[in-house]
Formats: C-alpha cells, sequence, structure tokens
C-alpha cells in the first residue's frame, strides 16, 4: 500500500474498530494489542474480546485494559453456541460492538506497524473497495515453519490469477458475472478491513459461522454482493508469526487444510498428486536419470526444477525471505503430502482435528 501524508486525515478521519479475537494467545496479545493502540491515526479504537482464555491472556488483557482505558475496550466472550466455530462467533460479538466505520479484523498472532491503519484507510477510499485484506510479513522461528509456510504464498501467487480478485475477467461474458466472479475470491484471515455497511449487508461473520476458511468465504459473499475487495502485500504493515512449534504447525494446518478444496477428496488427491510430479519426482529422478536417463528426460527434469525455483526464490525476494528457505521446497511439498493423508485419514474415519482445546 502507498504512504500516507502526516497531515491527510486532519479534516476527516472515518472512525476505525480494530477488532482481535483472542484465546490462549499469552504469548503474543500484548505485542499485537499495544501495536494497534499505537497506531498513528487520529481516530481509531481497539476492542478485544477475550474468548475464555486459560492461559494468562486475560491477567495481561487487564493491565492493558487498565493503561489504555480510552482507547482499548476488553470483553468476555459468550459461552459459543453449537453451530458456530470458535472464530466466527468470537468475531461476530466484537462486530455487534464496535462502533467504526471501517471494522478491521486482526488475529491475535500480528503486530501492526504505526501507520497501518492509516494506509488502510487512505487506500480503501482511494481504491473503491469494501474489503482490504493484507497479506502479512510471516516471520519463521523453527526449521519446519521455514520449510512449510511459504507454500501458503507460493500457492496463492502461483495458483490463483490475483488480479481477478479486484478486477474481472474481460473474457468471461458479462451474463456470467455474478456467477464466475466469487470463483476469483482470496483473502488472508489475518487482516480483514471492512466497509460496515457492506459487513453487515453480507451478513457479516454469522453468514460463515461453520466455514473453517471463513477468510475465504467473507471474500465470496463480498463479491457475490457486487462489492469490490482488494489485496495488498503486508510488508511495512504487518507481520505475523503463525505457529511456534512442529505440533503447533501440524495442527494449525490439520484443521483447515482440506476445507481449502472445499471438502472434496478428488480435487484434493489429484492435487496432491500434480505437487508430486511438479515438485518432487523431478529433485528425486534427477540423479538417476543422469546415470540411466535419456537426454530428453533429464532436459525435462532440468526445466521442471529451474522453474520451481525461479517461482519460488521470486516469492522469497518478494516477501523477504532468506533465499536458503526456497531449497527446502521439495521437503515442504513432501510435509503438506504426509497431513493429505493424515486429513483424509479424519475424513473417511469421522476424527475431528482441534485447535485451541476445541474441535473443529
Amino acid at each position: 500500500m502507498p504512504p500516507t501524508p502526516r497531515n491527510y486525515f486532519d479534516e476527516q478521519a472515518p472512525a476505525v474498530t480494530i477488532c482481535i479475537p483472542a484465546r490462549n494467545e499469552a504469548n503474543s496479545i500484548e505485542r499485537c494489542v499495544r501495536s494497534t493502540i499505537d497506531q498513528q491515526y487520529p481516530n481509531h479504537h481497539v476492542l478485544v474480546l477475550d474468548d475464555g482464555s486459560t492461559d494468562g491472556t486475560s491477567a495481561i488483557l487487564d493491565s492493558l485494559s487498565e493503561q489504555f482505558s480510552e482507547t482499548l475496550t476488553v470483553i468476555s466472550g459468550k459461552p459459543k453456541p453449537a453451530h458456530w466455530l470458535g472464530k466466527s462467533w468470537a468475531c461476530h460479538q466484537l462486530s455487534e460492538q464496535a462502533l467504526g466505520e471501517i471494522l478491521i479484523f486482526a488475529d491475535a498472532d500480528t503486530w501492526m506497524e504505526p501507520r497501518t491503519v492509516s494506509k488502510v484507510v487512505r487506500t480503501m477510499g482511494s481504491d473503491v473497495v469494501d474489503l482490504i485484506s493484507l497479506w502479512p510479513q510471516q516471520k519463521f522461528g523453527t526449521f519446519w515453519e521455514k520449510a512449510v509456510i511459504p507454500l501458503v504464498y507460493f500457492a496463492l501467487l502461483t495458483l490463483l490469477p490475483t488480479r481477478y480478485v479486484y478486477r474481472f475477467p474481460k473474457w468471461v461474458p458479462g451474463f456470467l458475472k455474478q456467477k464466475i466472479s466469487p470463483l476469483f475470491a482470496a483473502a488472508n484471515g489475518q487482516f480483514l478491513a471492512f466497509k460496515k455497511k457492506s459487513y453487515h449487508d453480507i451478513g457479516g461473520h454469522q453468514s460463515v459461522k461453520n466455514e473453517v476458511v471463513e477468510d475465504v468465504e467473507l471474500a465470496r459473499n463480498i463479491k457475490q454482493a457486487g462489492y469490490r475487495m482488494k489485496m495488498y502485500h503486508g510488508q511495512n504493515a504487518i507481520s505475523c508469526r503463525m505457529y511456534k512449534s512442529k505440533e503447533e504447525l501440524w495442527q494449525g494446518f490439520r484443521k483447515n487444510f482440506f476445507a481449502g478444496f472445499d471438502y472434496n477428496p478428488i480435487l484434493f488427491i489429484g492435487m496432491g498428486l500434480l505437487h508430486i510430479i511438479t515438485f518432487i519426482l523431478p529433485i528425486i529422478s534427477f540423479p538417476f536419470l543422469l546415470l540411466w536417463g535419456s537426454p530428453k528426460l533429464i532436459l525435462l527434469a532440468l526445466v521442471a526444477i529451474i522453474l520451481m525455483y525461479i517461482q519460488r526464490f521470486t516469492i522469497d525476494i518478494w516477501y523477504d525471505w532468506k533465499l536458503r528457505y526456497g531449497l527446502l521446497h521439495p521437503l515442504g511439498v513432501g510435509w503438506f503430502q504426509m497431513l493429505g493423508v493424515q486429513v483424509l485419514s479424519d475424513y473417511f474415519y469421522g476424527n475431528a482435528a482441534q485447535w485451541k482445546n476445541r474441535e473443529i
């Protein structure tokens, strides 16, 4: 997003409410909340929902609310109804309390740069959009974070023509717009900024109350209703560390991996095989081809490997990740293949994934 001049909002600044759902986020909640309180924007309020935390999150929020009583409000979450998933229920409760003209939903493991809200509000007005989603600058600690998490961005930027998230494809007949447009929808639930009216017009989080990938469904609802959205690189705006251990990483992706394929086992298995053929087979077969393969097969494998790393290194440079992370790409693909076996087992045997001590 473009920078915002310092005096840009001196005459008019729409009210913004930053909504943060928090459940057992003692390791990250203080950094997150302080970064939202410290926004260099003249008209914002921070609203945090403590969703039954048991790890010290509540004590941290109580201390922060005493220090920043004018800018921060902490509310206690109500018991989750059986037909809701936890995050959507928390966000729904926040939306009922939010008074701003613009609602920003941010995850508790994110933190913002001081002028993020100013950039978002200005961009929302200049681009005339009803929803902005930022893809945060992901920070990594453990080996498996470095190997796995970049593949989410790789998939987004190589499988989805992202320009069609914002504008309708010119090659598609206009009478198909309402049906086709929602197919080109993506969003990152770590940061969603809505115009309040548009958010309520689509039914808010209540419309996605039992969706695991509620962010994508909200984006589809926005486009289905004829509103406009846009996604932006979150560099110099918002950062995130999604998971801090290999166990968190496994359970975190386990809960939503299959949902991203609309629970379609044929599509899921087909995409898994495609990734094996595209990213793993050329690497594994290359040494053997050098010994026993034909020149054509050697060239084919080499081209596949080069193309894979050109794409991956481009994304690593764009997101300021160390290029050596990119060398782990086939290993990350293999990790997702193992996870795919797990989620298929969950699906066929009726096992429920868990997150934050709740079944998904």
